[in-house]
């Protein structure tokens, strides 16, 4: 017989395990069982009676604990000029939770009574509940600017970076925060704004050397003219937001709807479910559920959120910060899935068979409380037998469902043949001071790929969804590749010893066919890496014309509308569609369509060079201090002025200018993508495995200047100036003599594989 656990005993597993509060969770917890479970149902009435835990639907829960995003009220400071605050939004019955506000030095001065939007750790042992750090300073939307600072007499200037700014900034003696001459700062407005003369700034930020770590995507945000303030009216319509209510939602609160994203999410828009279909006429199939923050009740068409969020288009991630779509206390809190907190979704119910076609799917508009945050690793840990305290309770109810889903999902996606594309991303690491600290290769993990999948069927069920209700709505299209960039491919393949068919339709199932062919080969991540360079851009368009990347017919974005405003029209779509809400898609918005589809189309492209950039600019300051060493790579491409190599140890992608050869003539030859050297014979081709030295990496452009060393295992051979009167062409014949022979050899390597 197990002993019955005392109140104080069940409270604190409730406090210490959030998503393992209800009545069986708890019974399994203290090994439970049988008519003591009596016992254990008195025990939590009479706590709930006493106002220790509250029941909500199913689940118990400490009524003292607060999101991780929230909006607090600055109070008087103590005795020993501690600052603390209060929760606004406190739903609890108990005391309020005592706060420490912990400033940093670049944040703005706070007064009793002042409003802001911090972000909340729990402690223990402390004479206070929480440690708050600020996000931002509620009603107050001060101008920023970045630029290099120059010293004066009397404090200095600002020289913004960016190119509309046509004013300095004054800055005062006491508002230099300390900055040297020639350093690259970012700044606040002080006073009231100016409508003649120079505006006066506050220094808030020293980012030191503008070719520095740390100010890499601050630049990359002024060149791209990507928005990065908020206005005011923007600003005015977040912090006047509040909580959604019950009204007009269907009650998902009791349903063990988790969230799971990278350890370092700074958004939580997507939450997941799944469990067997009890439905005899189903067996062995499943039901998954996909619960998205309900954005559009929060954004409202024509607000000055909308008109904001639309300029943007999407949200921009860099290495070290994010260029939100959405002001933070929408994006970080009302909007964003956390822990334990009620909050408004869009949830669509699909019914998959035993194979994982999807044979049915039900929208609704709801109110869902995430029973756990997890991250990817935490998942797959616990799916291969690594369970960790969080993730143990859920196995059972939570998780092993999720992966059984999956596996259904997979063999359909096996029938349907997406391009199965296979790049590593990478991950650049960061210090606190912006340094770069280590450039590695993310993990692809299968938790990763359940969300990819469960997305992608909640994709297309919006799709479908409003196709069959003559819906106007956003369509994400991605076309076929165009036949010259085929024909690329196809020299590629041939040069690399594979084949890719010709004279017929062309399907992804095909392309599929040759990534198989180099997988586990040399040229596997050239021949993914071409692959992905044939391929047509991605966009947005009020038609449908299919995604063929996905081997779909209809595809729509519907899960990120904290991040993307193409998923916020199709929320409003549905809205509209099912009679949610007067929130829904206006006649306006959707006479607009193409217009906004252009638009947004645009943002993106516009993001991901700013991120590319980005990317380049720290990899060559990680590698500036290795000048003068020796990396392996593969060429990667080939133009008339060099060849480009991606390096394997960090991904980056560097050039070997013509120049750097030697003093012979090399003849480009684009139908094999090869350089050829007149007088050596040397043949350099994508594909082709190099040792190189790297002899310049310039911080501020990202560029990366490499030195042939070896090609193929080989040294390069010692290159002469030609002799005086010969044609430095005298060998280009030979490229095609190469081409021939390359061919040839094509299928005895294939059959070596």
């Amino acid at each position: 017989m197990a002993m019955i656990p005392t109140k104080d005993q069940i409270r604190s597993w409730i406090a210490e395990n959030p998503h393992a509060t209800s009545k069986r969770d708890i019974a399994k917890a203290f090994g439970i069982k049988g008519a003591d479970r009596i016992d254990l149902k008195r025990i939590l009435k009479d706590l709930e009676a006493e106002g220790l835990v509250e029941k909500k639907g199913k689940t118990y829960r400490d009524p003292d604990k607060l999101p991780p995003v929230a909006v607090l009220q600055v109070t008087a400071p103590d005795d020993l000029g501690d600052v603390f605050a209060r929760p606004l939004e406190w739903q609890g019955d108990g005391p309020e939770p005592k706060i420490l506000f912990l400033a940093r030095a670049t944040d703005p001065a706070l007064g009793q009574g002042d409003r802001i939007l911090a972000r909340l750790q729990e402690v223990d042992g402390e004479d206070h509940h929480y440690v708050a750090r600020l996000i931002r300073k509620i009603g107050t939307n001060p101008l920023r600017v970045l630029g290099i600072f120059r010293k004066g007499a009397e404090g200095g200037r600002i020289l913004p970076i960016s190119k509309g700014s046509d004013r300095d900034w004054m800055v005062r003696p006491g508002d230099t925060h300390g900055a040297r001459d020639g350093e690259l700062v970012e700044a606040e407005q002080v006073g009231p704004k100016a409508r003649m003369g120079s505006p006066r700034a506050r220094i808030i930020t020293r980012l030191g050397d503008p070719g520095a770590p740390r100010a890499v995507s601050l630049i990359a945000i002024a060149e791209h003219a990507i928005p990065d303030a908020f206005p005011d009216a923007a600003i005015a319509e977040a912090d006047a937001a509040k909580p959604a209510g019950l009204d007009g939602r269907t009650d998902l609160r009791d349903m063990p709807l988790v969230t799971i994203d990278p350890a370092d999410a700074r958004d939580r828009d997507d939450a997941c479910l799944a469990h067997p279909d009890t439905d005899p006429n189903n067996p062995g199939g499943h039901v998954i559920w996909v619960a998205i923050a309900d954005v559009a009740h929060y954004v409202r068409p024509g607000s000055a959120l909308d008109r904001e969020a639309r300029k943007r288009g999407n949200s921009t991630y860099f290495p070290d910060r994010v260029v939100p779509m959405l002001p933070d206390r929408l994006s970080g809190d009302l909007c964003s899935l956390h822990e334990g907190v009620p909050r408004a979704c869009l949830a669509v119910r699909m019914v998959i068979d035993a194979q994982g076609t999807k044979i049915s799917h039900r929208f609704l508009r709801g109110m869902m409380r995430s029973v756990a945050s997890l991250e990817y690793q935490q998942v797959q840990a616990a799916r291969d037998g690594n369970p960790d305290a969080k993730t143990a309770p859920l196995l059972a109810d939570v998780i092993h469902p999720l992966y059984a889903a999956y596996e259904a999902l997979v063999a359909a996606r096996q029938r349907r043949q997406p391009l199965d594309l296979d790049l590593p991303e990478r991950r650049i690491e960061l210090s606190e001071e912006g340094e770069v600290t280590s450039v590695a290769f993310k993990d692809r993990l299968d938790a990763h790929r359940l969300i990819e999948e469960f997305m992608v069927l909640a994709n297309v069920a919006a799709a479908e969804d409003l196709i069959a209700k003559r819906q106007p709505l956003l369509f994400r299209v991605h076309e076929e590749p165009a036949p010259e960039k085929l024909e690329a491919l196809r020299e590629v393949a041939a040069a690399s010893g594979f084949t890719l068919a010709k004279g017929q339709v062309l399907q992804t199932s095909q392309l599929n066919r040759l990534l198989a062919q180099a997988e586990g080969s040399d040229f596997d991540e050239l021949i993914n890496i071409t692959t992905l360079r044939a391929m047509q851009q991605a966009y947005y368009f009020p038609q449908n014309f299919g995604h063929f990347g996905l081997a779909l017919k209809a595809y729509a974005h519907f899960t990120s509308p904290i991040r993307r405003y193409s998923d916020l029209i199709v929320h409003r779509a549905l809205i509209a569609a099912h009679g949610w809400g007067t929130d829904g898609l206006s006649p306006d918005e959707a006479a607009e369509l193409e217009a906004t589809a252009k638009h947004i189309s645009d943002t993106e492209r516009r993001s991901m060079a700013a991120e590319r950039d980005t990317a380049d600019r720290y990899l060559a300051a990680f590698l500036s201090d290795r000048v003068g060493s020796t990396f392996t790579g593969r060429i990667s491409g080939v133009a008339r002025f060099g060849a480009f190599v991606k390096l394997d140890e960090t991904g980056a992608d560097g050039l070997l200018p013509i120049r750097s050869l030697g003093h012979e003539y090399f003849h480009h030859d684009a139908d094999s993508q090869t350089l050829m050297g007149s007088e050596s014979g040397l043949t350099i081709g994508i594909g082709d495995r190099v040792t190189v030295k790297l002899a310049e990496a310039v911080p501020v452009t990202g560029g990366l200047v490499l030195e042939l060393i070896e090609i193929d295992g080989k040294h390069t051979p010692t290159r002469r100036r030609g002799k005086p009167g010969q044609s430095p062409r005298r060998k280009a014949g030979q490229v095609a003599k190469k081409r021939a022979s390359l061919r040839k050899k094509a299928p005895s390597r294939r059959s070596k594989g």
